[in-house]
């Protein structure tokens, strides 16, 4: 376990608080929390709150593993919010998030917590390829969100979408036997990689005679004939219905199945309905991939079956039975002040004596509880347009946070410089990532309000000059409106692809002159650990409007065309960079 889970008291803290964030009342859709385990998974953990969770009833743990190309903030779903930039197109095609609402107003028996895990490359099977001890980094994976979970997790619930199948096989390929708290397994057009040689079935079925409330759910579609473009999208020998079938084969030499039908679908039931297929026989050869588990209901039907709750939310095919319960996106995401939070000048010089992982995880906390500046939740949009390398020309929107992270209300906070990844978990639990250099270049040049830097050199590294700092910040400033687009005030942590030339290192980037040169050139000279006054920790939000479309900001920065809007370094894979465990080495200047 200990290869797997950050081992840092930073993130224990950090995540501790964030739980605790999840039993308050949330506005916005989005995890409760998201850490980044080792090799760059991310976990969002979503747990009941209000009348959803009862000490006295028993904890069943849903972990779902994200499909190729899906975040874990688009795997649970949303909607824009009123006067908000469109989502992408992602955020509406599974919603788990909302159907789990759903399933919690229909299930009193039970607490349900949910985890949604996600690899750096988007993608379970390539990160199969990239970690030859994928399968107990994935058994990890699924005890660390258990371990997340407030009191004792009666039943673990395995599933998950498309490739997210190749977890699920990887968590089988672990060992001979599955767990025993195991309860549920359902693949939602999800078992692509179901094998025979590797023993999948054997495994299976060996789990499914250890209990009566265990359940196998598998849900397909017939898309031997579906095309694109007049292309078919399936081999031969591929495909979700193929592999449904080998394993219908496989569980056919031990059982006898029942045919039937429910709704659209074709049924073949065992063991007493332990075993459940569903396959759609896609007569009008449609791309229903995603519609099985959103437009469908695909994750509510696997979640029941079985259960005095079957059937009671809607209907298996349609339409959606969890519209009222998806919940908007707002950019900046930040929750509301509560009443009576401290001040951020009082609060800094409480955790001014701290250690900087016990001082940064109590940062971490206030901000994500919402001891934050009103203004910094109205993000400011920017735009940028470009003829890029097709010929063609592109135009980009996005939205930043207007000024820099900071503890504290509208009449008393202070900006607080962070290490990497302590920014990023924070930016992440919003929906959000950290600035591109080309990005901060942007903002400097479409700030409303530039003011001139003002170095110090003495005691950089001390919350005392983080404190200091912001007052002359604040002098400055004095007569423009709090909320502006504010540039010209620190030094920008920043994304970059010379984080890949040496590990554990922070980029930094930035603190325009008036004439808009920076102080300091792109630089990865200092390790992880180093963080000083002249330090700010910008937001972006993930949503980004390309050429009137909604757009992930991630895959935005991998595409060799685009990527040249937000990036002035070429392609970038974001996810991993400052994913691994931080340097052990104390923080060093030049």
């Amino acid at each position: 376990m200990n290869a797997i889970l950050i081992p840092s008291a930073l993130t224990r803290t950090f995540v501790a608080t964030l739980l605790v964030l999840a039993l308050s009342k949330r506005a916005i859709a989005a995890p409760a929390a998201i850490e980044t385990l080792d090799a760059g998974v991310r976990m969002g953990m979503d747990l009941p709150t209000g009348s959803d969770v009862d000490p006295k009833r028993p904890t069943v743990l849903i972990v779902y593993a994200t499909p190729n190309g899906s975040t874990v903030e688009q795997t649970l779903g949303g909607k824009a919010a009123e006067g908000a930039a469109p989502l992408d197109w992602r955020f509406d095609i599974q919603h788990i998030g909302a159907q789990t609402r759903r399933l919690r107003e229909i299930e009193r028996r039970e607490n349900i917590a949910l985890a949604v895990v996600q690899p750096a490359e988007r993608s379970w099977p390539a990160f199969r390829k990239a970690h030859a001890d994928a399968p107990r980094r994935e058994r990890a994976i699924v005890a660390a969100a258990a371990q997340r979970v407030p009191g004792k997790v009666a039943a673990i619930e395995l599933t998950g979408h498309s490739g997210g199948g190749s977890f699920l096989f990887g968590y089988l390929d672990a060992a001979d036997t599955i767990p025993a708290d195991v309860r549920r397994i359902a693949f939602l057009d999800a078992n692509y990689s179901y094998s025979d040689e590797a023993r999948h079935g054997d495994k299976l079925l060996a789990w499914l005679r250890g209990g009566a409330s265990r359940t196998l759910v598998v849900i397909a579609y017939d898309d031997r004939e579906i095309t694109l473009n007049g292309r078919k999208l399936v081999g031969p020998t591929g495909g979700t219905f193929r592999a449904s079938h080998r394993m219908l084969d496989r569980f056919g030499r031990d059982l006898t199945f029942t045919q039937g039908t429910l709704g659209p679908f074709d049924t073949f039931e065992a063991m007493n309905g332990q075993v459940r297929f569903f396959f759609h026989p896609n007569r009008e050869n449609k791309i229903l991939h995603t519609a099985l588990v959103g437009d469908m209901n695909g994750f509510l039907q696997a979640m029941t079956i079985g259960a005095p709750e079957a059937g009671r939310w809607g209907s298996f095919g349609g339409p959606r039975a969890y519209t009222q319960w998806i919940e908007p996106i707002v950019n900046g995401g930040i929750p509301d002040r509560p009443s009576g939070a401290i001040g951020g000048a009082a609060f800094m010089e409480q955790v001014a004596p701290l250690p900087l992982d016990e001082r940064e995880a109590r940062i971490a906390g206030e901000f994500v509880r919402g001891n934050a500046p009103a203004f910094l939740r109205r993000f400011k949009p920017i735009t940028i347009t470009a003829t890029l390398a097709d010929g063609k020309p592109h135009t980009a929107e996005v939205r930043v946070m207007p000024d820099y992270l900071a503890v504290g209300g509208d009449a008393d906070f202070v900006r607080v410089p962070l290490t990497p990844r302590t920014a990023t978990r924070i930016a992440g639990a919003l929906g959000c990532v950290l600035p591109t250099r080309k990005l901060v270049d942007e903002i400097y040049r479409q700030a409303e309000v530039k003011l001139e830097p003002r170095p110090l050199t003495e005691n950089r590294e001390a919350v005392a000059t983080f404190v200091q700092h912001n007052r002359i910040i604040e002098t400055q400033r004095a007569g423009r409106p709090l909320g502006a687009l504010v540039a010209g005030i620190k030094k920008d942590v920043v994304v970059s692809n010379r984080l890949n030339e040496k590990p554990r290192r922070v980029a930094i980037y930035g603190w325009q002159k008036p004439d808009g040169a920076p102080i300091q050139p792109l630089t990865i000279v200092h390790n992880d650990r180093y963080v000083d006054y002249s330090h700010g920790i910008r937001a972006v939000s993930s949503n980004v409007i390309v050429d009137g479309k909604a757009m992930d900001i991630a895959n935005v920065l991998k595409d060799r065309v685009l990527c040249a809007l937000l990036s002035d370094e070429g392609p970038m894979e974001i996810a991993p960079m400052y994913a691994a465990p931080p340097t052990t080495a104390p923080a060093t200047r030049p």
